[in-house]
């Protein structure tokens, strides 16, 4: 290649970065107080109630700069009575000089303001229905350790240097990026995450962290609030499994999971005899059910399925945030 042709390709590069350098630059927040302060993040949440004979659930996701896409599911919100079906409807709409939001789909109008959706259909002008707001909390949300747990985290800087490789702290809080010292065969976890506030970022550059069973097999943590739930979104374990629903919070609130994980064997001549096997539950409901692990997904850290692993809280560059973590071997 001539060299003034690689010069100008070089200077190309470095004008125009790569998605993941953008990625990096896009406005991230873990303070809830600070997001607070974006009017966007009223509005971002659940809405339920019941819309003819049926009860709905809308999720309405926050992207950035005023807009928002709603996401309607028949029975109720993931985890709460919706009925399974895929795709759910969805729609986006921006916010009005008065706070108000516009959803239009069909002959169907859907206004959000003051925490509530006010549906409206231009065929039967009589018809009128509203859902409210709710803010879920997982029922195993602030779980006490019990009797013979092993506490690997409970907001204390005492507990992050005895059970955490150079952990970063932020206040009580446990950073993304954790690994601990201790290892584990097979146990049950508990675990508190909470999600960023990054509306304008998209896929797997919005609240990206993940947990490590054993360093070995990733549970994927990710604002995949209002998505369809595949492998690679929250709960998901990639290319393995999609969790069955997705049962993901909005960002900036309080999450669970709680894991029961059984290790891989082996015999004597170290030729696996059986899979490992986890049951995953996100926010309180069973995203996985016993599930087979036929061997270690991406970014593990162990290299091979053989004795206890850690605990590994993957750091992908957002500002994850993690509390209440503590572990019963069986």
């Amino acid at each position: 290649m001539k060299k003034r042709h690689l010069l100008a390709l070089t200077a190309f590069a470095l004008a125009v970065p790569p998605l993941c350098w953008a990625a990096d630059k896009l406005p991230a927040t873990s303070d809830p107080a600070e997001a607070a302060k974006d009017p966007d993040f009223a509005i971002q949440g659940e809405y339920t109630g019941q819309v003819g004979e049926d009860k709905y659930g809308v999720q309405v996701i926050a992207l950035g700069d005023g807009e928002f896409e709603a996401v309607a599911g028949k029975g109720g919100l993931p985890g709460d009575g919706w009925d399974g079906v895929k795709p759910r409807e969805s729609t986006k709409a921006k916010r009005a000089e008065d706070g108000s939001v516009t959803f239009t789909k069909e002959d169907v109008t859907a206004v959000l303001k003051d925490g509530k959706i006010t549906v409206k259909k231009a065929s039967a002008p009589d018809f009128s229905a509203t859902l409210t707001r709710v803010e879920r909390e997982s029922p195993t949300l602030g779980a006490k350790a019990p009797e013979g747990a092993v506490v690997m985290f409970d907001g204390t800087a005492e507990t992050a240097t005895k059970h955490w490789k150079s952990p970063k702290l932020d206040g009580d809080l446990l950073s993304q990026g954790a690994m601990s010292i201790d290892e584990f065969e097979n146990f049950s976890l508990h675990l508190e995450f909470r999600l960023p506030w990054m509306p304008k970022a998209r896929g797997q550059g919005r609240g990206n962290s993940g947990y490590y069973a054993q360093g070995r097999y990733e549970i994927q943590m990710l604002d995949s609030f209002g998505l369809a739930g595949v492998d690679n979104e929250c709960g998901g374990i990639y290319k393995t499994a999609e969790p069955n629903q997705n049962m993901c919070y909005p960002p900036l609130r309080w999450q669970t999971y709680d894991v029961d994980f059984t290790a891989a064997t082996f015999d004597a001549a170290g030729n696996k005899t059986a899979n490992a096997r986890i049951t995953v539950k996100h926010n309180g409901y069973t995203i996985h059910d016993n599930l087979e692990l036929p061997g270690l997904t991406g970014g593990a850290q162990k290299k091979d399925e053989k004795g206890p692993g850690p605990i590994f809280l993957q750091d992908h560059g957002n500002p994850v945030r993690y509390r209440n973590i503590w572990v019963v071997k069986k």
